[in-house]
Order: C-alpha cells, then sequence, then structure tokens
C-alpha cells in the first residue's frame, strides 16, 4: 500500500514573505490569481526566472481553493509564505472533519484529479484542523528539485 499522499500533520514553519487573501465566491479565483502574479516576483526575487514556480504556484492555488469552496465551505482563506528552498500554500475552508480525499479508481472526465496533480508538483504535503478549520497546506519547490512518489523531496 503506497503511502496517504495527504497526511494529517502539521505544516512545516515559515517565517518569509507572507501573502494572505480570503475568497468567498470561483469567481473571486480571478482576482487571487492576480494578486498572486503581484506578490509572487517579490517574495521569489532571482529564484523564478521563467515563471515556472508561479505557474506551479497558481495551479496549486486553482485546485486547493476550489476544492475548499466546493467542498469545505466559504470563506476560503489562501496564504502563501516562503520558507528557505519552498514556498508553503494553505488553504483553510470551513470543514475541519474531512481532511483531502484524493479520487480514487475515478473516471479522469468525472473529476477529481486535483489532488493528485498537486501532490505531483510539491514536495511535502498535508492538512491538520485548527480553530474548528481545515487547513490544506502544500510545499512547492523554488529549486525545481523533483520528489519521490512519497512525495517528499528526493536528493540526487
Amino acid at each position: 500500500m503506497s503511502p496517504d499522499p495527504w497526511p494529517h500533520r502539521p505544516p512545516p514553519p515559515a517565517t518569509g514573505p507572507r501573502f494572505h487573501l480570503e475568497i468567498r465566491r470561483p469567481a473571486e479565483l480571478r482576482t487571487l490569481r492576480a494578486a498572486l502574479r503581484s506578490w509572487c516576483p517579490e517574495a521569489l526575487g532571482a529564484d523564478d526566472p521563467d515563471g515556472t514556480v508561479l505557474d506551479t504556484l497558481l495551479l496549486a492555488v486553482d485546485e486547493l481553493a476550489s476544492n475548499g469552496l466546493r467542498h469545505g465551505g466559504a470563506p476560503v482563506s489562501v496564504t502563501v509564505a516562503r520558507e528557505d528552498r519552498d514556498l508553503l500554500l494553505v488553504v483553510a475552508d470551513e470543514d475541519p472533519e474531512h481532511g483531502p480525499r484524493p479520487a480514487v479508481d475515478r473516471d479522469p472526465a468525472h473529476g477529481g484529479m486535483g489532488l493528485p496533480m498537486v501532490a505531483g508538483v510539491t514536495t511535502t504535503r498535508g492538512w491538520t484542523a485548527v480553530d474548528d478549520r481545515k487547513h490544506v497546506w502544500a510545499c512547492i519547490p523554488t529549486d525545481q528539485v523533483p520528489t519521490d512518489r512519497a512525495g517528499e523531496r528526493s536528493h540526487p
């Protein structure tokens, strides 16, 4: 049996520059993406010369924030913080009882591929419940080091 790609565990600490926005409707995802496009270049500096990290962040934010709105309930808060070698993305919603559940044996035409997609582009991930809210988190590498199947940074 493979390890849980979204284990119940707290996120790593992040002390770098921080972004935060709360959304209540899917239409606000556009505003969220635009705000992240403005914040990211300053937070990343020279660590994202071709925009790959920003693209990965936007993909993960779209998937996790839309899942939060659809399955967890509004308001959904999105926080991104710079760590040493990663961006820590935390998406909090109103359902602390149910963690992320990736689709298993589902026809991709019926959706449910977002969590596996986010798991594939992040180094570590998980979820926790704090103050009656679920916090789903993922670390996006700024150095583009690949990950192994268990979601941990692999070292060549």
